[in-house]
């Protein structure tokens, strides 16, 4: 799973930071939202809003400071976020065990 961090802190002012990952089909897509979801309640965060969870092609969770786009590989090569911000810096991250 490709995973990007984007801070888009200086070019917005509606958040501070993109995750985008994409999935291997729409259920991938649908597991990695709620997956998401479930560990981030976990730390008391709930989304501010969430679309997308019934096509599973592009679900999107706002947590306020970070928005989480989650694709299907199409869907995230035909959007082109990573290039569409390309202005914002990218972060290193390291994934946490599952």
């Amino acid at each position: 799973m490709r995973i990007a961090v984007l801070d888009v802190s200086g070019l917005l002012v509606i958040t501070d930071l993109f995750v985008i990952a994409s999935g291997t089909s729409r259920r991938h897509v649908l597991t990695l939202a709620e997956e998401v979801e479930a560990r981030l309640k976990q730390e008391g965060r709930r989304p501010l809003r969430r679309e997308g969870m019934e096509d599973a092609t592009w679900v999107l969770l706002d947590y306020g400071d970070v928005v989480i786009h989650v694709f299907d590989e199409e869907t995230r090569r035909y959007y082109d976020l990573e290039r569409l911000w390309g202005d914002a810096p990218r972060l290193e991250f390291e994934a946490a065990a599952s």
